[in-house]
């Protein structure tokens, strides 16, 4: 099943979401500065083109330079991100059909508003972290 909405998901939005991330990562690693955001865009998209079967972790050897840059990240594109996901979500939870796929925008919000120091892992494996 998860098969099944995951190919239905990436004709229909995954691979748009998938390219606006990518193209995000590509802009955001023009700058020394922007390398791990472009990082984490280029993490986002890859969750985003094949989300069902997949959870993310927050992993705890992070640190604090990743808490810093998701600050930056919250107030510069995370709020938007997190908001275009709600969004589709609850646009997508209005038919049966749906709702799997508003799920998986809102299994997407976390990582759109913190994404250092998150990593993606299966979903039955949500403990696997390095």
């Amino acid at each position: 099943m998860k098969t099944i909405l995951n190919v239905i998901w990436l004709v229909l939005s995954g691979f748009w979401l998938f390219l606006a991330y990518l193209v995000a990562g590509v802009v955001l690693c023009i700058t020394i500065i922007g390398i791990p955001f472009g990082i984490a865009a280029f993490r986002i998209g890859v969750y985003a083109l094949w989300p069902f079967g997949y959870t993310t972790v927050e992993r705890r050897d992070a640190g604090s330079p990743s808490c810093v840059g998701n600050v930056l990240w919250l107030v510069l594109a995370g709020w938007w991100l997190a908001l275009g996901h709600i969004t589709t979500g609850l646009v997508l939870c209005i038919t049966i059909i749906g709702i799997p796929f508003g799920i998986a925008n809102f299994k997407l919000i976390p990582v759109s508003l913190f994404p250092l120091g998150r990593e993606i892992v299966p979903s039955d494996e949500p403990f696997a972290t390095r």
